[in-house]
């Protein structure tokens, strides 16, 4: 499948934060550009108060590295940005250096479909720093927005329990990319299709639709506005019901279903966009079934989320399919994840490596230093645990983690227990080395991953926290970094 990065330009190197460039500048001036460093990409918090989030848009960072250089187009933009003295901002010299800059760092990620949690490390960028800098803000643009979607997707997808989602939000995305992007995520989430044709072409994702309101307002009754879309699309009739009267509608769509089965087709279903979704799908079941139309589906819209049709499940609403859009393609009640970068480990040419942590008088905001990787263990009744630990001083067979936020907490992990790292290489001396699965494989994955968690991490109200933490002597190391760096 084509990337829709393609649709703006083959390489994004510009897509980056003016102070990634300047930084650069000054790294390669002052004799440091080749410096060994080690980032990490993680985040502070599950996004919706929830109780995981499932990793997403790696695809996205792949297809950035594959093109990533700068053109003869950017240098020229970069040789007319002026500083606050008029001068240019950025010295020839280096911007030849970066037009024949390619990327030799290391680069390991969590693949996409995978659950994640706060403060473990999702992606791992090591080699030279100016490298390392450049791929920081294209990274935490594709990572946060699509782990983003796929997690609301993801639970809007519990809470239909086993019902068929469709993500119905381009119209309402932000923009082209950001639409294309969570059809992607909400697809890897757990929805089974998506309204967005371009998408469905780019990704193969299985489109749906069928016709709005101005089809059946451009007609005189309602009645005939479903007769003539019957006979034009025979194969695809879900009538929209609720124009003007819902139960009305659903006679008039029944009439015109007993009239397309005449001519050798079956009506799919019908779709409710307004009033009470409950009440409505049970009379509109009553009357489809008397009709003979039990398997004609009922399909529901109209602002939903998570909680709402939690709220309509409970209610005993008998909708089949649940039509998604505004509240999953804009994560409506978070519209950002605060996934944050942090150099965590960095060595001068021939040295050894040196930890680095960044301070805060937040604890949430206290980074954590090393080559970071995360362990997955793992019994008979699924995932446990998960320990950050530093791979420059390893990880014991038995090993006890440590929350950062609560050194109280604390947990024994079995010798015995199976385990998997969860950070994958990606690239290697600059060259990818990972493929993307198909995206089908990818949701499969994704919802494989989250049956064989405790199901109180799903939980919207108080979800359990699965434990994470930071190996014991990491966070040791850790702690004096930070008593060290305090003076104390």
């Amino acid at each position: 499948m084509e990337s829709p990065i393609s649709l703006y330009r083959r390489s994004l190197a510009l897509l980056t934060d003016l102070y990634e460039v300047t930084m650069a500048q000054g790294y390669w001036k002052s004799g440091r550009a080749d410096l060994t460093t080690s980032f990490y990409m993680s985040f502070r918090l599950n996004p919706f108060g929830g109780g995981f989030s499932i990793a997403c848009g790696l695809s996205y960072v792949i297809d950035l590295l594959k093109n990533f250089h700068f053109t003869d187009e950017d240098i020229h933009y970069l040789a007319g940005l002026r500083g606050n003295n008029n001068a240019p901002l950025f010295e020839p010299a280096f911007l030849d250096y970066l037009r024949n800059l390619e990327l030799t760092c290391d680069v390991d990620a969590i693949p996409e479909g995978t659950v994640v949690f706060p403060q473990a490390p999702m992606v791992r960028v090591t080699g030279p720093i100016i490298q390392c800098q450049l791929l920081e803000t294209p990274i935490l643009n594709m990572i946060n927005f699509q782990t983003l979607i796929a997690t609301k997707a993801a639970r809007i997808n519990i809470a239909a329990k086993g019902d068929p989602v469709l993500e119905f939000g381009l119209r309402r995305a932000q923009g082209v990319d950001g639409a294309l992007a969570a059809s992607r995520a909400a697809y890897i989430g757990g929805c089974v299709g998506t309204s967005n044709v371009l998408a469905g072409m780019l990704f193969g994702i299985p489109v749906k639709g069928t016709h709005a309101h101005s089809w059946v307002m451009c007609f005189d009754s309602e009645l005939e506005a479903f007769e003539t879309y019957a006979k034009a699309m025979p194969n695809n009739c879900v009538f929209l019901v609720d124009t003007y009267d819902s139960i009305e509608g659903v006679r008039r769509a029944i009439t015109a279903g007993l009239n397309l089965r005449k001519r050798g087709y079956e009506m799919t279903g019908i779709r409710l966009d307004s009033g009470d979704l409950a009440y409505l799908s049970i009379e509109a079941r009553k009357m489809l079934n008397e009709a003979g139309f039990p398997k004609a589906v009922i399909v529901a819209s109209n602002d939903l989320d998570e909680h709402i049709i939690a709220s309509l499940k409970e209610q005993g609403a008998a909708i089949d399919v649940w039509g998604v859009g505004t509240k999953l393609a804009t994560a409506f009640d978070q519209p950002a994840m605060g996934g944050v970068y942090k150099l965590a480990a960095q060595r001068e040419p021939g040295g050894q490596w040196r930890h680095r942590v960044k301070l805060s008088e937040q604890a949430i905001k206290i980074s954590n230093p090393g080559l970071l990787q995360v362990r997955r263990f793992e019994n008979e009744s699924g995932y446990i645990a998960d320990a950050i630990y530093d791979e420059i001083t390893g990880i014991a067979d038995e090993c006890t983690i440590v929350d950062p936020m609560d050194l109280t907490r604390r947990k024994n992990l079995p010798p015995d227990a199976r385990h998997t790292d969860l950070l994958v290489p990606v690239l290697r001396n600059g060259k990818v080395v990972h493929t993307v699965p198909p995206l089908d494989t990818i949701r499969e994955f994704a919802k494989a991953e989250l049956s064989k968690f405790h199901a109180g991490i799903k939980r919207f109200v108080n979800p359990h926290q699965y434990p994470v933490g930071l190996e014991q002597d990491l966070w040791e190391l850790r702690k004096e970094l930070i008593l060290h760096a305090r003076g104390l």
